[in-house]
């Protein structure tokens, strides 16, 4: 892999953070769960250790959601890329809600490359303070 093709693969990884929080504010459901590879999984910060598998099954549970007022800032976002078709990341989060404190986290990513990009193999939330 060319030292242009792994700084284009960091930056379109962490560009899929950057939209993945923009496109979760703005309750734009489907475009989040296309985020994913079809059998991506993801674990919400609030419950790290449940597991929603499969980009149907994601669409399914951000659709269940009460309605809220959000917005994720996104930071200190690191993407390591494995190889041609594969990268893990990190990235810092902080959540603001229109009820409550504000919710400090992380990300660890696992993104594969897809035919229509890169997406979410894996995306695991957890909280630093709540």
């Amino acid at each position: 892999m060319s030292p242009e093709d792994r700084r284009a693969a960091e930056h379109d990884c962490a560009r899929l953070v950057a939209l993945y929080a923009n496109l979760n504010d703005e309750a734009r459901w489907e475009e989040v769960a296309a985020l994913y590879t079809e059998d991506g999984v993801m674990y919400r910060p609030t419950a790290p250790d449940q597991g929603v598998v499969g980009r149907e099954a994601i669409l399914a549970a951000f659709k269940a959601r009460p309605p809220r007022t959000t917005r994720h800032v996104c930071s200190n976002v690191v993407i390591d890329v494995e190889g041609p078709a594969t990268a893990r990341g990190t990235s810092a989060m902080l959540l603001f809600t229109g009820d409550g404190a504000p919710l400090v986290g992380s990300f660890h990513d696992r993104f594969a490359l897809t035919a229509d990009g890169w997406r979410f193999a894996e995306r695991r939330g957890s909280l630093t303070f709540k």
